[in-house]
């Protein structure tokens, strides 16, 4: 089955296009400014979840090829340091010149790695080779990195994350404007999932430690209340009775940390509830507020191409999946990008 008809990237408007008053040629005073073209906004989106094998380059592709069809002008870049597979779900070889050379300093502008790939208007920086001091960067790497992709020329980077939740991945997630947490309807997604949010929000505390000392706030109530790990709500009322100017600033992180959860492989019609029921729970449980972003279906013909290494384009997905797609790319543009989130 096909999916919706591709549509055609818009072009730009010409300047000088439309109807404009007529001056007299002669008279200076009576000459038009045509407006300048409004700035171009960069959306940066990180695609992360707990555990490999959930599909998270098929998302990153899918959803690049489908902002594509809207008429943006999108760049993946592969941030799965030291496992990069995009360019196989485009029917690409691994490019010769990857984040490795950015990272390295082969290169000095990160535009200089975007191919171009076999979807008109999809650009793709492939990730780095096999090299242990890129797929495990220093801080101030990671945000030379960041601060790169916020400079490309598109509408949308998309960042296909690794799995796990070690620094490297949990600070692409954290620094995109919008990160999305990719689960599959198994226990053990869902389980991993949960720790990556709160690998995530105690990573994105450590703003409030430089200035509050939260650290030690949280070590000492820790052995208080025994070696239990303490999740996000906890940490903060506690911290709260200690020092209520430190609770209230772990408090605004907590409120404004707000990720994204798509469900993917979605078989069974049971299946379309795990995105809200794992959102009320992470609510109920950790205080943390995930938004709903919608589901995946699964879809036979898309994963035969990814296992045979074909690449996969917008006719392949199907109409099902397609339309789960629309709805999920429509959600996210409807979003507004936050202006702090790239340092």
């Amino acid at each position: 089955m096909s999916g919706p008809t591709p549509v055609s990237p818009r072009s730009p408007r010409p300047l000088g296009s439309g109807r404009f008053p007529r001056f007299d040629t002669n008279d200076r005073a009576a000459a038009v400014r045509r407006p300048e073209a409004a700035p171009r906004t960069l959306r940066i989106v990180a695609i992360g979840g707990g555990k490999g094998g959930i599909g998270k380059s098929l998302v990153s592709v899918t959803l690049g090829i489908e902002l594509v069809r809207r008429g943006m002008r999108v760049v993946l870049v592969d941030c799965d340091l030291g496992g990069a597979n995009l360019h196989s779900f485009l029917g690409m070889q691994f490019p010769k010149e990857t984040l490795s050379d950015f990272v390295l300093r082969r290169v000095e502008s990160l535009s200089q790695l975007v191919i171009t790939t076999p979807v008109p208007g999809l650009g793709l920086i492939s990730g780095a080779r096999n090299a242990i001091q890129v797929a495990n960067p220093m801080h101030q790497q990671k945000l030379r990195l960041l601060r790169a992709v916020a400079k490309l020329d598109a509408d949308v980077a998309v960042l296909d994350l690794g799995a796990g939740t070690h620094y490297n991945v949990v600070d692409f997630f954290l620094q995109a404007h919008h990160g999305i947490l990719v689960i599959v309807p198994e226990p053990t997604s869902v389980e991993n999932a949960y720790r990556f949010l709160k690998a995530a929000f105690l990573r994105r505390i450590r703003n409030v430690d430089a200035s509050f000392g939260i650290r030690d706030l949280i070590q000492e109530v820790t052995r208080a209340r025994g070696q239990r790990p303490l999740v996000p709500a906890e940490m903060v009322q506690a911290v709260a009775e200690r020092d209520p100017e430190a609770g209230a600033a772990l408090e605004r992180e907590m409120a404004s940390f707000k990720p994204l959860l798509l469900v993917n492989q979605v078989r069974e019609p049971k299946d379309l509830s795990l995105g809200e029921g794992m959102c009320a729970a992470s609510r109920k449980l950790f205080g943390l507020e995930l938004t709903y972003l919608g589901h995946l279906r699964h879809y036979d013909q898309v994963w035969r191409a990814v296992r045979a290494h074909q690449p996969v384009f917008f006719e392949k997905l199907g109409k099902s999946f397609a339309l789960d797609l629309a709805a999920v790319a429509g959600r996210l543009l409807e979003l507004p990008v936050p202006k702090e989130a790239v340092p």
